[in-house]
C-alpha cells in the first residue's frame, strides 16, 4: 500500500502538488477562523442555582431555602456533585454534572426541578445563573465619578445598570453583565412608629395601600363607529411627593396620608457588596460573562470596541475605564507560543543544513514544518480545538520533519550512489526506491509516537480537558508529516534534487563517525560491560526519580494577582471599604511601578455568581509589562513582596493567587488555594474546634504558606424571638410583631417607574431603630384592646453571635482548611500532611476529612495512567513486532524508552523541576522518539544481515550509513523544543517542564542507543540470514 500511494505520487506530480495547494489555501483559512485562548477551558458541567432571601440569617437560609432546594435537585441524571453557600440573605447551589452532559440538557433538567420546591412566602424563585463557564469572566471595568461635580455613587450604578449594562449585552457571545458594587436606587418610605400607632394604623396597613394606589390595568376595547378603542387604567406613582400623597384611611373625616406617618425619600436598598478602585474610594465594578463556548479572544475584542462606543455617549461627570480583559494575556501567551515555534524551525533549518550540506535538500524537510502547522490549523479547526499554550505547547517540529529527514537524506545518498555507477536510471526510479526503502520503520515510529500519546486522549475530568487538545494537535502534526512524507516529499525530491545532487563531504558529519567509531568498537568488543553500565544507569536513574517533587501543573503567572483578605465577621460594609482603600493606597505607593490597575470587591454582586461575606474581600492587581518593573525581577518574588507588605497590617490575613487560577480551583473543588482540608460534621462549633487543630499542623510543615481557616462563624446577631404567651395575653397577632421586625431591613412593596426604568418602592423604620439595638425594644405594638405594648415585652430580644455562612457538600456541612504551597512540591506536601493530621489531630466519630485542590487531578491522572500506560507499551510491542519481524529485536528497541525516561528525569532534576503532567506528556512524546530511533538503526542492521553481512559487520555498516540521520533526527527533535526550555515568557512556565524532559530524554537516549543498542544487538540480536560472529 505504501509503495503504490509512493508510486503514484510520482506518477502524478501535478495533481499532488496541486492538492498541496488546496491544503495550504484550506489551512490558511482555518488559521484565520481559528478560536484562540490563553488556556484551555476545564470548566465542569456546572449549573448556578441562586436564592434570594432578602434579610435572612445564614441558619434560616439553610433550613427555608438550601435544603429545599438541594432536595429537589438530588437524583438528577448525570448528577456527581452539589455543593451549597447559604449566606446573609442568599443561597447559592453549585450543580455538578458528568462531563459530556449536554450544559443545555442539564439547564433544562434543574429548572424542571426548580419549579417543584415550595419555598416560604416572601422569598424569591431560585434562579439559574449565567450560560458561562467557570472561566467566562474575561472583562472587568470600573465606573467613577470625575470632574468637579462627579456623579455619585447611587447616579453611576443607575447609569451603569440602564445604559452601559443594556448595550454591552448586544455583544454577540456575552452571556451576562454584572453590576458589583454602587448603591442601587429605591424610594423609600421610612415609618415612625409611634406616629403609626397614633393613627392606630399597622405595618401592614400602609403596605397595603401603597400596592394599591400605584398600579394600572388594561380596560379592554370600546368600539365606537367601527373604530377599537384601547382603555388603560393608570395610577402609577412617579415622585417622592406623590407616594406621600397616598391616602391611608381616614379620621373623623379627615383622610390620612402616607406623609403623616411616614417620611419618602430616594435612597437605596441594603447593600450585599461594594467595590473601591485604585485607593480612591468607591466605585462601581461591571463584569462581563463570555457565553459557554464562545471565542474568549473575540469575545473581549467586542467587549472593548462597544464600550468605546457608549463611553462617547455617557455624561462628562462620568468616567469608564477598563481594569481587566483576557485578551491580553491571551495576547503575551500566544506570543511566547510564537516565539518557540518560529525559533525551533530556525534551529531544526540550521540543523538540517549543517548536516545534509545540500540547499535544496534542507528546504525540501522544512517545508514540511509550515505544511504540518497548516493541517493541524485546518483539524483543530473541525474538532473545536482552540490556539492555546498547551493545544500548541507540545508540537516539536523535529518530530514533524523526521520522516522527511530519513527519506531526503536517502534519496541523496541514492542518487550519489547512482552517479557513481555511471548514472542508468531515472530520477523517479531512484527517488521510488529511496522512499520505499525507508518509509516503512519511518512511518512505524510515527505511528508509535502517536499511540504514545492515546494516554492523553483518555484523561478525564479537568486533566482531560487541558492536555487533550495537546495530544490531538501533535496526532494531527505527525498524521500530516505521514500523509505530505508519502506524497509532497518524493515528488519534490524528483523535482528539485536533480540527477546531479550528490552526498557531499561533510566536515560535521566526518567528524562526528571519527569520535563515534572507537566508542562503538568499545561497545561491541566489551558487550555484557557494556550492557551492564546501562543497566546501571537506568538502575540509578529510577533512584533519582524517587528525589523528585510531584505537582499537577506548574503555575501559569498570568500578569495578574488575586489577594483574598479576611477580616472578622460583622465588620460593616462602611469599614470594609474603607481599610480596602487603605489597602490599595500602600500598594500602589509600594510598588508603583509594577500595579497598573488596583480594585477590590467585598460582598456579593447582583447576580451572585461569586458569593462572599462582607468580612471578605478579593483585591485584584493587573500588572505592567516586567521590562517596567524595579522591585522585582518575577511574579512569585513580587507576590512575597506584597505579601509581607500586608502581613504588617492588623487583622488581615491575606492569601494571594491568580484570577483564572483562583476560579480553576474553586469551580473544581471549592477552594481558592492549591490545596484545601475539608472537614465534614453537623455542629459549626465541633468542626470549628478540629479545624483549629489542623491549622496548627499546616503551619507546622515546610512549605505551607497563607494557611487560612474558613470563617464560619462569629457574626453578630440581634435575636428576637415572639413570647407567644405574651402575644396571647394582649391578642397581638404574630404577624404584627414580626412586620416590624421585617421593617428593620425591607419590605418591598412595589415598584416606580421613571420613563424605561424601574427603581422598588420598600417600607422600612425610621433610621434610629435600625442604627440602634438597644431602641429597638422601645418599639410599641398596639393591642386590640387599645393598649400601647413595646416590643422587648412581647419578644425576648437577646445579643449573641450566629453562623456567618454555612457550606454544604452533599447536604453535609463542612469547613475548609487552606493552604498554598510554596518552595516544595505539592504531591510531598499532601502526602506528608496527610500522615501528621492522622498521627496529630483527634477525628470524634460523625467527622471525617477529604481533601481537595489541584494534586485531586495530579493523583486521579496518574491512577488513569498506571492503568493506560501498560496497554499502550504492549500495543506498541506489537507494532515494532509487525514492523521488525521478531520479537527479540522489538523488545531491544523497546530498551531505548527507559535510557530517555532517564535522561528527561535528570534533565529535570538539574533544572529542580517537579515532575507535572506537562512534564509526564513529555516523558511520553520522548519514549516515541526513543523508540522511532532504535527502530530505524535495527532495521538497518537487519537489511544488512539480510544481504549476508555478520551481524557485527552490518553493525559497523548501519554506523556508516545511518548514523547521519538518526543524529539529525534526535537533533532536530530536540532543538525543536530548546525555545520552549529557555523562554522567559508569559506562559513559558507550562511548556518548560515538558521540553526540558524531551531534551535531556533525546540526549541520552542518543548517545546510550549509539552505544548500548549495537552491544545489545551482537548480544541478543536476530541472525537470520546472517553470519554468526564472536565478536
Amino acid at each position: 500500500m505504501l509503495n503504490w500511494i509512493i508510486g503514484w505520487s510520482l506518477r502524478n506530480r501535478l495533481a499532488v502538488l496541486l492538492g498541496t495547494l488546496g491544503f495550504i489555501i484550506w489551512g490558511g483559512y482555518s488559521m484565520r477562523h481559528l478560536p484562540i485562548d490563553a488556556f484551555p477551558d476545564t470548566t465542569p458541567v456546572q449549573v448556578q442555582v441562586n436564592t434570594v432571601a432578602p434579610s435572612l440569617t445564614p441558619e434560616e437560609v439553610e433550613q427555608q431555602v438550601t435544603i429545599p432546594v438541594e432536595n429537589v435537585i438530588s437524583g438528577l441524571p448525570g448528577l456527581i456533585d452539589v455543593r451549597s453557600i447559604s449566606r446573609f440573605g442568599l443561597s447559592q447551589l453549585t450543580v455538578t454534572f458528568k462531563d459530556g452532559t449536554d450544559i443545555y440538557f442539564t439547564r433544562q433538567v434543574v429548572s424542571e426541578r426548580l419549579n417543584a420546591v415550595k419555598l416560604p412566602d416572601g422569598i424569591e424563585r431560585p434562579q439559574m445563573g449565567p450560560l458561562a463557564t467557570g472561566l467566562g469572566e474575561v472583562f472587568h471595568y470600573i465606573v467613577t465619578g470625575k470632574g468637579e461635580n462627579p456623579a455619585s455613587l447611587t447616579e453611576l450604578t443607575t447609569l451603569h445598570e440602564w445604559v452601559i449594562e443594556p448595550q454591552l449585552r448586544q455583544v454577540p457571545g456575552v452571556a451576562e453583565i454584572n453590576t458589583w458594587g454602587g448603591r442601587r436606587k429605591q424610594y423609600e418610605v421610612v415609618v415612625d412608629p409611634t406616629r403609626l400607632i397614633e393613627y392606630g394604623m399597622t405595618m401592614d396597613d400602609v403596605a397595603e395601600a401603597l400596592r394599591k394606589n400605584n398600579q394600572s390595568v388594561g380596560g379592554g376595547l370600546i368600539t365606537r363607529a367601527g373604530e377599537s378603542t384601547l382603555v388603560h387604567g393608570v395610577a402609577l406613582t412617579t415622585t417622592t411627593d406623590q407616594i406621600a400623597d397616598i391616602v391611608l384611611g381616614a379620621e373623623d373625616g379627615t383622610p390620612i396620608f402616607v406623609r403623616n406617618i411616614a417620611n419618602v425619600r430616594e435612597g437605596y436598598e441594603i447593600r450585599r457588596g461594594a467595590v473601591t478602585a485604585q485607593g480612591d474610594g468607591e466605585a462601581v465594578l461591571g463584569l462581563g460573562f463570555m457565553l459557554m463556548g464562545e471565542n474568549s479572544h473575540e469575545v473581549t475584542r467586542l467587549l472593548r470596541e462597544r464600550l468605546d462606543e457608549i463611553k462617547k455617549s455617557i455624561p462628562d461627570n462620568v468616567e469608564v475605564r477598563i481594569v481587566y480583559e483576557r485578551t491580553k494575556l491571551i495576547n503575551h501567551v500566544i506570543h511566547t507560543v510564537q516565539e518557540n515555534l518560529i525559533f525551533g524551525a530556525i534551529f531544526v533549518i540550521a540543523v538540517l543544513l549543517a548536516f545534509l550540506g545540500n540547499i535544496r535538500a534542507a528546504l525540501i524537510v522544512a517545508l514540511a514544518i509550515p505544511m504540518a502547522m497548516l493541517f493541524s490549523f485546518s483539524m483543530m479547526a473541525q474538532f473545536g480545538i482552540a490556539a492555546s499554550l498547551l493545544s500548541l505547547g507540545a508540537i516539536d517540529f523535529g518530530l514533524v520533519v523526521d520522516s522527511s529527514v530519513i527519506m531526503t537524506e536517502n534519496s541523496v545518498r541514492r542518487i550519489s550512489e547512482d552517479q557513481q555507477r555511471g548514472g542508468t536510471r531515472s530520477i523517479i526510479d531512484i527517488v521510488r526506491d529511496a522512499s520505499v526503502e525507508v518509509r516503512s520503520p519511518t512511518m512505524f515510529g510515527e505511528l508509535i509516537i502517536m499511540i504514545v500519546f492515546v494516554p492523553i486522549l483518555l484523561l478525564e475530568g479537568v486533566e482531560g480537558k487541558m492536555f487533550r487538545p495537546m495530544a490531538l494537535t501533535v496526532i494531527f502534526a505527525l498524521a500530516s508529516s505521514i500523509l505530505f512524507s508519502l506524497t509532497l516529499t518524493p515528488v519534490l525530491c524528483s523535482l528539485a534534487l536533480g540527477k546531479n545532487a550528490r552526498e557531499r563531504e561533510n566536515w560535521l558529519v566526518n567528524g562526528v563517525q571519527w569520535m563515534y567509531r572507537p566508542f562503538v568498537r568499545f561497545a561491541l568488543h566489551f558487550r555484557m560491560l557494556t550492557v551492564a553500565i546501562g543497566i546501571a544507569i537506568v538502575a540509578c536513574g529510577g533512584v533519582l526519580f524517587t528525589h523528585l517533587g510531584s505537582s499537577f501543573l506548574p503555575r501559569l503567572y498570568e500578569e495578574a494577582i488575586a489577594v483574598n483578605l479576611v477580616r472578622l465577621a460583622g465588620v460593616s460594609l462602611d469599614q470594609s471599604t474603607d481599610y480596602n482603600s487603605r489597602i490599595e493606597r500602600m500598594l500602589l505607593d509600594e510598588y508603583p511601578d509594577e500595579i497598573e490597575h488596583i480594585w477590590s470587591r467585598v460582598g456579593t454582586a447582583v447576580v451572585a455568581t461569586d458569593p462572599m461575606g462582607l468580612e471578605m474581600t478579593d483585591t485584584f492587581m493587573t500588572l505592567t509589562p516586567r521590562d517596567q518593573w524595579t522591585s522585582a525581577k518575577t511574579q512569585a518574588e513580587l507576590t512575597q513582596m506584597m505579601s509581607a507588605t500586608l502581613e504588617e497590617l492588623p487583622g488581615v490575613r491575606p492569601i494571594f493567587t491568580q484570577p483564572i487560577e483562583m476560579r480553576m480551583n474553586e469551580m473544581v473543588a471549592g477552594v481558592r488555594t492549591d490545596v484545601g482540608v475539608k472537614i465534614y460534621g453537623d455542629d459549626l462549633e465541633q468542626l470549628n474546634s478540629i479545624a483549629a487543630q489542623i491549622q496548627g499542623v499546616i503551619e507546622s510543615i515546610p512549605g505551607s504558606a497563607d494557611v487560612s481557616t474558613e470563617q464560619i462563624t462569629g457574626a453578630p446577631l440581634l435575636s428576637i424571638v415572639v413570647d407567644q404567651q405574651a402575644i396571647a395575653r394582649y391578642g397581638i397577632p404574630a404577624q404584627h410583631v414580626l412586620e416590624i421586625v421585617e421593617a428593620l431591613g425591607e419590605i418591598r412593596v412595589g415598584e416606580v417607574r421613571v420613563g424605561q426604568r424601574r427603581f422598588d418602592m420598600t417600607l422600612e423604620l425610621d433610621d434610629r431603630y435600625r442604627d440602634d439595638p438597644d431602641a429597638v425594644a422601645d418599639i410599641l405594638i398596639p393591642a386590640p384592646g387599645g393598649e400601647r405594648i413595646p416590643l422587648g415585652r412581647l419578644t425576648r430580644i437577646e445579643q449573641t453571635v450566629s453562623p456567618s455562612v454555612i457550606n454544604r457538600d452533599w447536604s453535609k456541612r463542612r469547613i475548609v482548611v487552606q493552604s498554598n504551597v510554596r518552595g516544595r512540591d505539592l504531591g510531598g506536601f499532601v502526602e506528608e500532611t496527610r500522615e501528621r493530621i492522622e498521627l496529630d489531630v483527634i477525628i470524634p466519630d460523625g467527622y471525617y476529612v477529604r481533601f481537595a485542590g489541584q494534586f485531586e487531578h495530579l493523583e486521579r491522572a496518574s491512577k488513569r495512567l498506571t492503568i493506560i500506560v501498560p496497554i499502550v507499551i504492549a500495543l506498541i510491542f506489537i507494532l515494532l513486532v509487525f514492523s521488525i519481524g521478531t520479537i527479540r529485536d522489538a523488545l531491544i528497541v523497546l530498551t531505548g524508552v527507559p535510557f530517555a525516561i532517564v535522561g528527561g528525569g535528570f534533565a529535570l532534576y538539574l533544572r529542580d523541576l517537579d515532575i507535572t503532567i506537562s512534564a509526564a506528556v513529555g516523558f511520553i512524546a520522548v519514549s516515541g522518539v526513543a523508540m522511532l530511533s532504535g527502530l530505524v538503526l535495527v532495521s538497518s542492521i537487519r537489511q544488512r544481515i539480510a544481504e549476508g553481512m555478520s551481524v557485527n559487520e552490518a553493525i559497523e555498516r548501519t554506523r556508516l550509513i545511518r548514523l547521519r540521520p538518526i543524529l539529525m533526527t534526535g537533533l532536530v527533535a530536540s532543538l525543536g523544543f530548546v525555545p520552549m526550555a529557555i523562554n522567559n515568557g508569559i506562559g513559558a512556565e507550562i511548556q518548560r517542564p515538558l521540553a526540558t524532559v524531551v531534551i535531556g530524554g533525546i540526549i541520552a537516549d542518543n548517545v546510550l542507543t549509539l552505544f548500548m543498542l549495537p552491544a545489545m544487538y551482537s548480544l541478543f540480536g536476530s541472525r537470520a540470514n546472517g553470519r554468526s560472529e564472536d565478536a
